[in-house]
């Protein structure tokens, strides 16, 4: 468990707040570029509990503004895109996607009042269908070359989701292993959910990864601490004196990589956040089959159409014939049962960690060591500032069988040699 103060510094992320700090010295997705298509309109959104705007001007650059104009404060989400930039409805103003005011229509004449306004705008960059903000201080770091994020987009897909709880137990989730075994459990076959890697069979069998999880629910987990965060062995014993190995990243600070996936948890304020992810594969995806699983799961805002509203769609007959949650096939819904469950911030005071959770314990450690870091004037891990370091190959993530006489611990390494 956690101290108050502890959770407190962890969970808080608005302006000012330590743990607000240690998140905005890392890039962040703020929206998925096709929220903002070219000719299309402004969007409004909230981030770490600021309020912004975002658009792309004319030439396809996105800015991400604050959202209140620095003259009167009207709404700029509702503004004009023209003249390279966004226009404020109420009196005119014009700014550029770095925050300059270019017009003041109002102004006499031969007036140099505009070159004194400098909105609030924040650096952005586009990658693998999002789009990435730098809040922090001084000069951005280099946007890291997560292998989730490399590769051509015909092999990728990307969504968000709306967590009506705190970033930090939604990312908590990801780097759970033993919850494999029960939460996603289905009974009769795999998920057919072209998200859930739950239907697909690992290198080395012929059994699914939703059999697999359920051959062993006690798996083996061992946490590393490595310079980008945590890697994750989760080893289930199956047949034939083989292993099931499986490993998982968590991503200082927010982040995630596992088995064909990685993506981010970024607070819209301390009891809401969007989960952004990425499906990536070797080979082009059918994004069709994406987009209509996506259809059944989420409204056109990103929401769950399965939610706490509804209970999440629950049908205890389905718990007993189909799965173990009742709740459909959709991990994304499971997910989002467990993390919203725990409530809007989780009183990480009254919880009893166990022999699982040292992953969970290991990234706390690695958030708060972090934390202080900052506060103290140093510059936490995984921020990178020169091309050399931005390689990543050793961010390994890997499902796979392996004769039992294979020592697991050095897999990762294997396949980092035959890359």
């Amino acid at each position: 468990m956690l101290s108050q103060e502890d959770n407190t510094l962890i969970t808080r992320t608005g302006l000012g707040t330590p743990g607000g700090d240690l998140l905005r010295r890392y890039w962040q997705p703020v929206a998925l570029s096709e929220e903002l298509p070219q000719g299309g309109g402004p969007i409004s959104l909230k981030v770490m509990g600021e309020e912004l705007t975002a658009f792309r001007n004319e030439q396809g650059h996105v800015g991400l503004l604050g959202l209140h104009c620095s003259h009167r404060a009207a709404d700029l989400s509702y503004g004009r895109v023209e003249d390279g930039g966004l226009r404020c409805l109420y009196h005119g103003w014009l700014y550029d996607v770095s925050g300059q005011c270019l017009e003041q229509p109002g102004e006499p004449a031969g007036s140099s009042f505009k070159d004194k306004i400098q909105h609030l705008a924040y650096p952005v960059q586009e990658k693998a269908g999002m789009v990435f903000a730098y809040m922090g201080p001084g000069e951005p770091p280099l946007l890291p070359n997560y292998s989730f994020l490399r590769g051509p987009d015909e092999n990728s897909y990307v969504c968000k989701y709306l967590h009506n709880c705190n970033y930090l137990q939604g990312n908590e989730g990801n780097i759970d292993p033993a919850h494999l075994s029960y939460l996603h459990r289905l009974f009769d076959k795999p998920s057919s959910d072209p998200a859930s890697t739950s239907k697909m069979v690992p290198a080395g069998t012929s059994i699914s990864s939703n059999a697999l999880f359920q051959q062993d629910v006690a798996p083996t987990i061992e946490a590393d601490v490595t310079d980008y965060g945590i890697r994750i062995y989760s080893v289930r014993e199956v047949e034939e004196q083989q292993h099931y190995v499986r490993i998982t990243n968590f991503v200082l600070p927010n982040a995630f990589a596992i088995p064909f996936q990685g993506g981010w948890h970024v607070p819209i304020d301390d009891t809401h956040h969007w989960k952004y992810q990425v499906m990536r594969r070797e080979a082009p995806l059918n994004k069709g089959e994406f987009m209509d699983a996506r259809a059944k799961l989420l409204t056109s805002e990103y929401s769950h159409i399965r939610n706490a509203s509804n209970r999440y769609g629950q049908d205890r007959e389905e718990m007993q014939t189909r799965s173990f949650l009742g709740m459909g096939e959709a991990f994304q819904t499971h997910d989002n049962w467990a993390s919203e469950s725990e409530g809007t911030i989780q009183d990480r005071t009254t919880e009893h960690l166990a022999y699982g959770d040292q992953a969970i314990i290991a990234s706390r450690r690695m958030l708060l060591n972090a934390i202080r870091q900052v506060q103290e004037g140093e510059e936490p891990s995984n921020i990178v500032r020169k091309l050399a370091d931005n390689a990543y190959e050793h961010l390994v993530t890997i499902q796979e069988v392996f004769p039992g006489s294979v020592d697991w611990h050095d897999v990762w390494k294997q396949r980092l040699a035959t890359t």
